[in-house]
C-alpha cells in the first residue's frame, strides 16, 4: 500500500464514520457531534491558511462569529412576533411605539435585508470574505508577515466582539441572539437534534474538504507550499505572493463563515464569545493537534480535541483545569509532534519495509 492509497483508505473510513454515527447515537448525541463536526470545518479552514500558506491567523473566530449572526439575524425574524421588528429593538420603548423598522433605532435598517432566509445563508460566507478581503489587502499588500499577520487578525476579532456588545439594541449586546426559528427549506423544517441537520452539517464537510482537497493538491496548493517555505524565492520565481496570500485568506474565512451558519443550527443562539479569543485560538490548536498540513487531519483533530473537552467538562475534577490542559496540549504538540496526528500516521506508512513515499505529491493526508 502505497501512501496515497492509505490516504485515500483514511478518507473512505471517515466519510464512512461520519455518515453513520446517526444511526448509533441519540438525539442528545447527534446534536452534539453535528457541533463537533462544525468545529472540523473550522479546524479545515485553519488548515488550508495556516497549513498551506504559513498564514497564521488568531482572529478566525471573527469570520465564524460572522457567519453564525448573519443566518442568526433572519432566524430571528423569520418568528412571526418578531417580524418586522425583533424583540430586542423593543427592549427599552414605550409600549405603543411605532414599530418602524427604519425608526427603531440608528442602524436598523441594516436587519431589512435579513426578512430573507436565503440572504442569511449568503451573507454568513460573503461578509466574511469581504472582511478578510478588506483586513488581508491591508496585511498582505503591505508585505506584512509572521507573527505581526497574528496580531493584526487577533486586534480585529477583539474589535468585531466589542462592536457587537457595544451595540445592544442592533445585535443583543452581551446576551446575543436566541430563540432562533428552526430553518425551514422548501416545507422541509431542519431539526437540530434530529439526523436533518446531522446530515446537513456532516455533507457540507463531506463536500468543502474534497473540495479544498481537489484545490490544493494541484498548482495553487504548491504555490501555496512554496510561499509558505521561503516567501521571497517564490516571489523571485514571479508568483505574486500577495494574491495568493489573499486569496487563501478570503477562502479560509469564507470556510469558518459557513461554519458559524452551521453553529447557529446546531446550537441555536450567536454570541459575541464565538469571536472571543480563546475560541480562535482553540481552533489553531484543533489544527495542530490534527496536523495543520493536512487537511483530514484538521478535521480529526477537532473532533478528538472537543470530544475530550466535553468529557472533561462533565468531570468535577477536569473542569476547572481543562483551559489549562488544553494549552499544556498546543505545547506538547508543537514540541513533541510538530505535524500532528497526521505526520504519526504518515510516519507509520513509511516504515513499512519497501514503501516508497511521494511526498511532495501527496503531503496531504
Amino acid at each position: 500500500m502505497t501512501y496515497r492509497n492509505a490516504s485515500i483508505a483514511a478518507y473512505i473510513v471517515f466519510f464512512a464514520v461520519v455518515l453513520a454515527l446517526p444511526l448509533v447515537l441519540n438525539s442528545f448525541w447527534t446534536n452534539r457531534v453535528a457541533t463537533y463536526l462544525v468545529y472540523s470545518i473550522c479546524a479545515l479552514g485553519i488548515s488550508m491558511s495556516w497549513g498551506y500558506a504559513g498564514i497564521l491567523s488568531l482572529g478566525q473566530g471573527l469570520f465564524f462569529g460572522m457567519g453564525a449572526y448573519m443566518l442568526a439575524m433572519s432566524l430571528t425574524l423569520a418568528i412571526p412576533e418578531n417580524n418586522p421588528v425583533p424583540e430586542l429593538m423593543l427592549l427599552n420603548m414605550e409600549p405603543d411605539a411605532i414599530r418602524d423598522l427604519c425608526c427603531v433605532t440608528p442602524g436598523s435598517f441594516l436587519w431589512i435585508p435579513f426578512r430573507s432566509v436565503a440572504f442569511g445563508m449568503i451573507a454568513a460566507i460573503v461578509v466574511p470574505c469581504v472582511l478578510a478581503a478588506a483586513v488581508g489587502y491591508v496585511m498582505f499588500k503591505r508585505r506584512t508577515t509572521g507573527v505581526y499577520v497574528s496580531i493584526i487578525t487577533l486586534a480585529f476579532a477583539l474589535i468585531g466582539q466589542l462592536l457587537i456588545i457595544n451595540n445592544q439594541p442592533l445585535t443583543g449586546g452581551f446576551n446575543g441572539l436566541a430563540s432562533l426559528a428552526l430553518l425551514e427549506i422548501g416545507g422541509f423544517e431542519f431539526d437540530p437534534y434530529g439526523p436533518s441537520v446531522y446530515y446537513l452539517v456532516a455533507i457540507t464537510l463531506l463536500i468543502v474538504i474534497l473540495a479544498a482537497r481537489y484545490m490544493l493538491s494541484g498548482r495553487i496548493g504548491q504555490v501555496l507550499k512554496a510561499i509558505r517555505e521561503d516567501e521571497a524565492r517564490a516571489r523571485y520565481l514571479g508568483y505574486n505572493v500577495e494574491n495568493y496570500k489573499l486569496f487563501i485568506f478570503c477562502i479560509s474565512a469564507g470556510v469558518a463563515g459557513l461554519a458559524g451558519m452551521l453553529f447557529t443550527l446546531t446550537a441555536e443562539f450567536a454570541a459575541p464569545s464565538l469571536m472571543a479569543v480563546p475560541f480562535s485560538i482553540s481552533m489553531v490548536i484543533w489544527a495542530a493537534t490534527g496536523g495543520r498540513a493536512s487537511l483530514l487531519g484538521a478535521c480529526i483533530g477537532a473532533l478528538i480535541v472537543n470530544f475530550i473537552g466535553s468529557l472533561a467538562s462533565e468531570s468535577a475534577t477536569f473542569q476547572p483545569v481543562w483551559p489549562i490542559i488544553l494549552g499544556g496540549l498546543f505545547v506538547f504538540v508543537v514540541l513533541v509532534m510538530p505535524n500532528g496526528i497526521a505526520g504519526i500516521f504518515k510516519d507509520l506508512i513509511d516504515r513499512r519495509p519497501g514503501l516508497k513515499t511521494q511526498s511532495l505529491k501527496t503531503e496531504e493526508a
